[in-house]
Parts: C-alpha cells; sequence; structure tokens
C-alpha cells in the first residue's frame, strides 16, 4: 500500500516524506525585500570604508557619497523604489543579480562555483562508490519527486522551535490560506523561507552564450548523466508513469558503467566547460553546427551530473582540490550541481552559482545525507537487477573537428595551468568554539571574523575590504546581502593585539572584544532584514548603467573599486551533513575562505594564488584565535 512514504510498485520509497504543509505553502505571503533608506545606505557604506582610508581619503569618499546622496543618488532610488513597487512579484535585487552572474565572462570553475563534501556514511561499508553512489541518486531523486509533488516540508527558520517546529501548528498552519500564512508563521516567531530556487537544481544547466549565458531548465527530461574517466554516459532514472526506476536497476547501470574500461577521451569535452564563456560560446555553437545537437541537448537536460572518480581521497586538501575543480575532463560545471563519488565513496557536491546560493543546496544536500544514511536504497550486499545496461545505458559520442580538438587542448592547458596555480590549506583549531563562546556572551562568528582581521593585519600590517555572505532568504526572491567585518572596531581590536599588547589590561581586550561582537551582531542582524547597504548600491549601479546614464562619480571613486576587491572573502555553514565547504578567491591576490564554527572546534579551509601565503595566513589565524580565547578565559597572553 501507499503509506506516508509513498511506494511504487517496485516497493521502494519514492519520497522523502510527506509534509502535512505543502511546499509551496508560504511563497505568495513572503514579504518582500526592502529598499532600504538612501541615507542609511550611505551611511553603512561610509562605516565600511572607514578602517580602510586614511583621513584624506575618507574625507574625499565622504564628499562624494554625500553629493551623491544630495543628487543623482536620490533620483536613482527614487526609480528603483518606483520600479520594485511595480513588480511586487519579485525583489528589486533579482534581475540585477542573474545578470551580474550571467554576463560576468570568467570561468565558472573556480571563480564562482563553490563546493560542499559529505560526511562519509557512518556505516562504514557503505561508503563502497558504488553502494553509495546508487544511495545517493536514488535519495536525490526521491528529494526531486518530493519536492515536485509539494511533499517536501517548507523550509523555515525557527526561533522559538517547541512552539512553531510541532505537528500541531502544521495541522493549523495548512488551513491558513496560502496570501496569510507567513504572518501565521510570523506570530509563533516561525521565518518562511523563499524556495523560488528550489526547481533549477534538477534538469538544469547554464548554457554559455556571447555576452550573456543562459539558464535553462527542462523538467520533462527523465535520464541521469554519468562522466567517468571524461567519458559521458545516460540511461532514465524515471519511467513513462513518472515512478523512479528499481533502485536495483540504477545500480546495475551504475556497476556498468564502473566497470566499462573505454580509455579517457583522446579530447574530453568536459574542458570546454571550464573556459572563458565567449569562448567556450563559440565553441558550443561550433559543436551544435557539427552534429551533436542530441548529445548536448542530452547533457543539459539531465536530471543531475554524477561524476565518478577513479582515485580515493588522500587527506582534507586533496579533498578540497577534488571538490572545487577536479580534474576537468569528469566534471560538467554548467550543470545545476555535480555530485561527485570518489573510489573510496567520498561524495561532495560542486555547484554553479548562478541559479542560487548556498541554502538551497545545502538543504538538498541534509536531506540526501539523511536519506541515504538513514534508509538506503540497497546495501553492500544487494544484488544489482539482471537487467541488460548495455541497452540502457547509452555513451555519447562527440564528433569534433579539428577546430574544436584545438579548443579542448586549449581549454586544458588554460585549466591546468590555473588548478596549478592554486593552493588549498586547511586548519582546526581544537581548544574551543561555540560552547565556550556563548558562555562567554560573544558571537562565535563575530570571534571568527575578529581572528581573519586580525592575522591579515600581522601577516601583512593592513585592514582590507572583506566579504561576508548573508542570505536574505527571509524574503520573497531574496539572495544574499554582503556582511561587511572589516570595521573600526575591529581593527582597533586588532592593532591592540597585535601591535601593543603590553599597553593593554587583559579586561581591556575583553572589552574590545565584545564591541567588535556587538557591532558585528548587529551588522549580520541589518543584512539578513536587507538591511546591507552593497546590494542596494549595486541595483542603484545598475538602473543608471541600464538607463544608458554616466557612470555617476561616486562609483568611479577608487575607494569604491578597493571596497569591491574583496582580497578576503568568506563563508560559513555548519550541517550535520557536511564535512568541509569552500570556494576560490574571487580576486587573484586573495584569500577564499570557508570557515566552521563547532561545538568545540573551529575549522577554517583556505584557497589562494601565489601572491598570497595561505598557510601563513592559516597560522596568523591559529595564533589570533588563541589569543582571543585566553583572553577571553581571562589568561594573560604574550606577544
Amino acid at each position: 500500500g501507499r503509506g506516508r512514504r509513498g511506494y511504487s510498485s517496485a516497493g521502494a520509497a519514492e519520497f522523502l516524506h510527506r509534509s502535512i504543509v505543502p511546499t509551496m505553502h508560504y511563497q505568495r505571503s513572503l514579504p518582500r525585500l526592502p529598499v532600504p533608506k538612501l541615507e542609511d545606505t550611505i551611511m553603512r557604506y561610509l562605516n565600511a570604508q572607514k578602517p580602510l582610508l586614511n583621513d584624506d581619503q575618507f574625507r574625499k569618499t565622504e564628499e562624494l557619497a554625500h553629493a551623491f546622496e544630495k543628487g543623482i543618488g536620490r533620483e536613482l532610488h527614487e526609480q528603483l523604489v518606483a520600479q520594485d513597487n511595480q513588480n511586487k512579484h519579485t525583489s528589486y535585487i533579482t534581475g540585477p543579480w542573474f545578470d551580474m552572474y550571467l554576463k560576468a565572462r570568467e570561468p565558472v570553475v573556480l571563480n564562482f562555483n563553490a563546493f560542499m563534501s559529505f560526511n562519509p556514511d557512518p556505516k562504514p561499508e557503505y561508503n563502497d562508490q558504488l553502494t553509495r553512489a546508487t544511495n545517493m541518486t536514488v535519495s536525490a531523486i526521491r528529494f526531486m519527486k518530493t519536492f515536485r509533488a509539494g511533499y517536501l516540508e517548507p523550509e523555515v527558520f525557527h526561533l522559538n522551535p517547541e512552539k512553531s517546529d510541532t505537528e500541531l501548528f502544521k495541522k493549523i498552519i495548512r488551513f491558513v490560506p496560502s496570501s496569510v500564512s507567513w504572518f501565521g508563521a510570523y506570530m509563533v516567531n516561525a521565518y518562511p523561507l523563499d524556495m523560488s530556487q528550489y526547481f533549477r537544481l534538477f534538469n538544469s544547466t547554464r548554457v554559455p552564450k556571447l555576452e550573456k549565458d543562459e539558464l535553462f531548465t527542462d523538467e520533462k527530461a527523465k535520464h541521469l548523466l554519468v562522466l567517468r574517466n571524461g567519458n559521458f554516459y545516460v540511461f532514465d532514472v524515471i519511467d513513462r508513469d513518472g515512478n523512479m526506476l528499481k533502485p536495483s536497476e540504477i545500480q546495475a547501470h551504475l556497476k556498468y558503467i564502473l566497470s566499462d574500461n573505454s580509455p579517457v577521451p583522446a579530447f574530453p569535452l568536459g574542458y570546454l566547460s571550464s573556459e572563458n564563456r565567449d569562448t567556450w560560446a563559440s565553441l558550443r555553437k561550433n559543436l551544435l553546427d557539427n552534429g551533436n545537437e542530441e548529445a548536448l541537448q542530452k547533457v543539459d537536460s539531465a536530471v543531475f551530473c554524477l561524476s565518478l572518480d577513479e582515485f580515493p581521497i588522500k587527506d582534507f586538501v586533496h579533498l578540497s582540490h577534488t571538490m572545487l575543480h577536479g580534474d576537468g575532463a569528469n566534471r560538467w560545471y554548467d550543470k545545476s550541481f555535480n555530485l561527485i563519488i570518489t573510489k573510496d565513496g567520498t561524495a561532495g557536491i560542486n555547484f554553479e552559482h548562478s541559479w542560487g546560493d548556498g541554502v538551497a543546496v545545502l538543504r538538498f544536500q541534509n536531506e540526501v545525507f539523511k536519506d541515504s544514511t538513514k534508509s538506503p536504497a540497497i546495501s553492500p550486499q544487494s544484488q544489482p537487477a539482471s537487467v541488460d545496461s548495455s541497452k540502457a545505458v547509452q555513451k555519447l559520442d562527440f564528433k569534433l573537428n579539428d577546430a574544436l580538438k584545438a579548443g579542448i587542448t586549449k581549454a586544458k592547458q588554460k585549466f591546468d595551468a590555473t588548478v596549478e596555480s592554486l593552493s588549498v590549506n586547511m586548519i582546526q583549531f581544537q581548544e574551543g568554539g561555540k560552547e565556550l563562546l556563548k558562555q562567554k556572551k560573544v558571537s562565535p562568528d563575530a570571534v571568527a571574523q575578529l581572528a581573519f582581521q586580525m592575522a591579515f593585519l600581522r601577516q601583512y600590517n593592513q585592514t582590507v575590504a572583506t566579504y561576508e555572505s548573508c542570505s536574505t532568504a527571509a524574503f520573497k526572491h531574496g539572495r544574499t546581502e554582503t556582511i561587511r567585518p572589516a570595521s573600526v572596531h575591529t581593527k582597533r581590536c586588532s592593532e591592540a593585539f597585535v601591535k601593543e599588547l603590553s599597553k593593554h589590561s587583559t579586561e581591556e581586550l575583553q572589552k574590545l572584544i565584545v564591541e567588535c561582537s556587538k557591532y558585528h551582531g548587529r551588522l549580520t542582524k541589518e543584512a539578513a532584514m536587507g538591511q546591507g547597504f552593497d546590494r542596494h548600491l549595486f541595483g542603484l549601479r545598475y538602473l543608471a548603467l541600464s538607463k544608458g546614464l554616466a557612470l555617476p562619480d561616486f562609483y568611479q571613486d577608487q575607494a569604491y573599486a578597493r571596497l569591491n576587491h574583496n582580497i578576503l572573502s568568506t563563508s560559513t555553514l555548519v550541517s550535520p551533513a557536511v564535512q568541509l565547504g569552500g570556494f576560490g578567491p574571487v580576486v587573484s591576490d586573495g584569500f577564499g575562505l570557508g570557515y566552521q564554527v563547532h561545538d568545540d572546534w573551529i575549522g577554517c579551509n583556505v584557497s589562494s594564488y601565489p601572491t598570497r601565503n595561505g598557510e601563513e595566513f592559516l597560522q596568523c589565524i591559529y595564533k589570533s584565535l588563541e589569543d582571543i580565547f585566553n583572553v577571553l578565559k581571562g589568561k594573560k597572553i604574550g606577544s
């Protein structure tokens, strides 16, 4: 029978769960992303500039900012607000933000794509490559089916879970009409989050086009794309009735692919998706004109891309390199995500960033991890179905002319050179984490960010533009806002620790840390409420350019350019499913810093290019964390 999870005739669960509140129940009534007041934005902007400039530079920037606020900025702001009022179905940042991503011409790999790696399955024998690939694929398809059926639990941020994360609340709220359901949740301190990005997890890809790429989705496609040794395979995972293929058949097909001994192609197509977007767009046109339309259509429309790697993982650094970029032949970086599983069953996700943000991918990852470990579709002892995989599995064959072969060779050379220049380093700080910090009444995130500022000052003797992303998914079509962690407070505190330790008592140092924590907490709250300044200024600049106006002087200020040259780009997430996450530096002389503050330890994962030394930076972060923790514990510290 069809129990709560919904079983198909094959007897395998087709759904992860059946939420009594429909998935999109809150979507219509989500509050709209606010356009901040212009004077607030200018004030916040100047606060962020202050620690980065000397007095003369700051005066000049301040003048430009106030002139902008009184003049052209005011006009643009009024136009932006008017336009926003005309478009109540979305947010003011949606159009400009998609545009920013899709018009960018740099390769997506290392510049935009991020990764998150899964924790291993707690049952060691389930980490076998075939077993895990089958179980994760089945769980991913269950997620897709659950989402499309409207059975996926809505994504809600619970501030008071005892009251709102209950069966009783769900039974009541499902009868509250969608047009007002958000208010019902809000009354019990629960914040439903925007889920408009989720549909692009599946059957989706970013298609290269000259000047501006396109996002393509084809929800009718029923096949999975599998990459192994740079070869492309497809097979259907959904039948014509919309049911999932039996797990034992999926297992049989994956086993067939894993035992196929076709050599690595002389010209692996995957490298093309690592190219400059205009270069790739021209080569793609060539591919289409050369009789590869059907094969490319299969790649673009596939449910997702499963990349099976032929080597085990040596250590965390090797893991980061594998999940962040891999070897280039065995990835399709344009797919909304690649699910990567190595020879020893280590799994991760590399995702393209234009279509969505970390929150949607993380929810997918959490559900897939939970389902594949708690309700695995097959066990290591399961026998694959006796089906003829040679008929079901199609190996894609690409017809390449000389220009395409040359294009692939060149893409490979560029990719190899870039990857060669990328360093990844990591540390685990074991002397404390969230628990101790909360006990000392300071924000864990603020302490991590303060340590980064302190470390950079120790290593390079300066304070630089720093970016921390913050989700604005509490609003309809919200994306992200920037928190600017470098402030006059962090600068003052860092200088006290790094340059003038002897002048300060432990008590004074504690006060400086608390000061930073309060300010960072305020910035975080503002950003999450859509009250940062970065997206607003970005929206105004976008509006000016789209109206064909000359770029206002405010935006031509060197200080504006410097603030947006984010030498420290940081992002954090903690989840039971995720081992670690990371991304490349966003500028050639920057650091890409993924970090996690756990209950009793802190992990940092840093990427950099040769102009910066990531290993030394991490040692400075370690020293900074040590110093901060010692001061909070009331210990005297030595320089």
